[in-house]
Formats: C-alpha cells, structure tokens, sequence
C-alpha cells in the first residue's frame, strides 16, 4: 500500500494511464491535474485548461493514450499529446445539461457521456472534417444517466441512470464498427436499440455504478438502496439481487465471471461472489458477501449517521474501483476516499484476488498491516 496526499482540495474524478505512472485528476474545479510518478513522489507534469465549469469525468484511453474529459460546461475535450504537449479537441455533444460520466470503448474509436439531458451521447472521430461527432441515445431514459460501462464487443453499453433503472443499449456506428456478432443480449443491434432493463416498479434507487463481465454476458449494478444485482443473459437474463447492511455503494466491478468488488460511500471496499452449487449441498446459486474493508481504526458502522453528539458527521467522498491487468485478475484497487487522497491498495494487502492452481496461494493467514486488513473476513477463491 502507498497513501499520497495530492492537494487539500476535494478530488472529484480521476484516471489512470496505461502503466499507471501518471493520474489525471480534477480538485473540484475546472482543470485537470496530471500527476507523475518520480521514485517515490508524484510530481504535477502538466495542467489541462480548457473547460469552464466543474469537470464531472475523466477517462484515460490505454491504447492511444488519449484523454478525454467532461464538465458541467455541457462541453466534452479529446486530449492527445504532442511534443509533450496535450492540445484538447472539441465534442460536439448537442446537450443542453451538464455531462456526467465519460468512458472510452474498448477499441477507443468511440466513446459515452452520460448527462442531466436524460440522454447518451455516444461520440465517435468524423475524418472527413476533423472533429467529434456524436448520435444520442434517448428513449427510455427518463432522468440523470449517473454511470456507464462498455460491453467487450465494443457495441453494447450498459447505462445507469436515476430513474432507478439499468438499462443495456446498442451503440452500434456503421462509419466505424464492424457488424456486430450476436450476443446473448440479442442478435439485431441498431443504434439506440433497447436490449434489456432492469430495475424501476417502485423498488432499488439510484444505479451509481455498472459493469459487463470480462465474458460480457453478466452485468453487476449497485443501487442508492444499497443493494448489488447480478444479471446474467446466458441463462434467460436471470437477475440476482443482494441487499447489503452498508450506505449505499457507490461503484462495482468484476474481478472475475463469478466475483465482483463493490466501494460504498465510506472507505470500504465489499468483496461478492457468486457461488456455484456445492456438490455436498443441494442449494441453489446465490450471492454471498465476503466481507470489506473498514476505515482506519473502525470496525464498521454503515448502518447509517450513527454518530453522537461528540463525534463529527462522515464526510461525503467518491468511491471508484479500478482494475489493472484486466477483469481476470486483479492486481491492483484504487480507492479514493476521505475526498482528499488516493489509497492505492495491491491486490495482496486486500487478497481478494482469486489464485489459481499453480499460484500456491495460501489463505489461511490475514496480512498484518496498519490497513487493518485483518479485519476482512476471508475464504476460499469460488468454485470453478
């Protein structure tokens, strides 16, 4: 574990680059911060300035190493660097609200920004006159899109949204995508095309977060109920749902096809896995929690504001978990709590990667750190 303090100032969103030795981040205004990595420091290397409203996404393209950010302003910039230089690109993003949540594709020739438009603009590079250019997703969206997660074919888009609704579009562009294959999702994919919804009928909340499996026929969301649903479409779009004890969770993602690891609103991170059917038991699949990881020196109060009158109210702050080295396996978990600093937690402080049968791997004995990691409760990696 390696704890940094950037500034004093609020970190509302940030990004990794490729090797993760620099991280774009904003302090709660309208510019972008890129840090790097210098022996055991980090060191601001460049200020991106070109939004005039409070920046709300960040998205770091791993491949082309591109940027692209969006803001209150209604406004989204590709950031491409040259001579060390990064010259922004202006998005036509035709909304009339602010931008919310901003993600690259995999294949990063196109990407979503969710928006208080109660819409999807999915922007794609229009060579003919040398700028971005969007196509929106609208019906059936009825409020705030809050999160958004590409599927592995590069054409589904998950999206959650504020009418406690997650909803799977086709956000298929014939100027750049190829014809998609079918997926369990569905066959006929036009842009916009609704493919599945969940949630809504007076139960759930808010979807803060979305996630495809490395597979993409699993999607995981977390509502403002503080639950953690499951769908899978291989098997009818089968949903399964976990209602937790915490504050509401803030973001989620797989680990593998049958783990997920979900931040909440305090500095927690929640382990999930689905277990299989035990050969020994006749109980069917289900969602089994495996525990989080509390604050320093707390043993877990997310029941609600349980504090007195001598202890000072939580703090508000952005929970986001990031995967390096792919959705097969974890190897490292960003955390980014207190609104102030980035932990950076390795996958062997928290140990909820899941080993394979050549990694020799014991799990009998919690790692002593001052992370208090050995109040995460343990157990053994998911049947196969």
């Amino acid at each position: 574990m390696s704890l940094h303090q950037f500034l004093l100032e609020p970190i509302t969103c940030h990004a990794w680059n490729r090797d993760r030795t620099q991280i774009a981040l904003s302090p709660n205004n309208h510019e972008v911060h890129i840090y790097k990595k210098n022996g055991s420091q980090w060191v601001k290397a460049h200020e991106l300035k070109e939004h005039n409203g409070h920046i709300t996404g960040i998205d770091w393209a791993p491949k082309s190493d591109r940027i692209v950010t969006c803001g209150a302003d209604r406004n989204a910039y590709v950031w491409s660097q040259k001579d060390g230089v990064w010259k922004p690109t202006l998005v036509i993003l035709r909304i009339n609200r602010a931008a919310t949540f901003v993600t690259w594709s995999p294949l990063e020739n196109k990407f979503a920004v969710g928006s208080g438009a109660r819409l999807i603009s999915v922007c794609y590079f229009e060579s003919e006159n040398d700028w971005w250019v969007s196509k929106h997703i609208k019906k059936p969206i009825r409020s705030t899109v809050l999160s958004l997660d590409w599927h592995p074919n590069n054409v589904l888009l998950a999206a959650g949204s504020c009418d406690f609704k997650c909803r799977v579009f086709s956000a298929y562009i014939k100027e750049v995508d190829e014809k998609p294959a079918s997926t369990p999702w569905g066959s006929k994919m036009p842009f916009g095309q609704l493919m599945s919804e969940f949630g809504g009928s007076g139960t759930g909340g808010w979807v803060h977060g979305v996630s495809f499996s490395a597979s993409g026929s699993r999607l995981a969301w977390v509502s403002h109920d503080s639950t953690v649903s499951v769908a899978d479409a291989s098997k009818s779009v089968q949903v399964s749902t976990l209602k937790t004890e915490f504050l509401p969770l803030l973001s989620v993602r797989f680990v593998s096809e049958n783990s997920v690891v979900a931040a909440l609103r305090r500095p927690r991170l929640l382990d999930l896995r689905l277990q299989a059917r035990h050969p020994e038991t006749e109980h069917p699949a289900q969602h089994v929690g495996h525990g989080a990881l509390p604050q320093h020196g707390q043993a877990g109060h997310d029941r609600g504001p349980q504090h007195g009158p001598g202890d000072a109210a939580p703090e508000q702050h952005h929970s986001s978990v990031y995967l390096r080295g792919g959705q097969a396996r974890l190897s490292q978990i960003l955390h980014n709590w207190h609104r102030w600093s980035h932990d950076h937690l390795g996958f062997q402080d928290l140990r909820v990667f899941y080993p394979g049968p050549s990694d020799n791997v014991k799990l009998s004995e919690p790692p002593r750190s001052s992370m208090r990691t050995d109040r995460l409760r343990w157990a053994a990696p998911p049947f196969a």
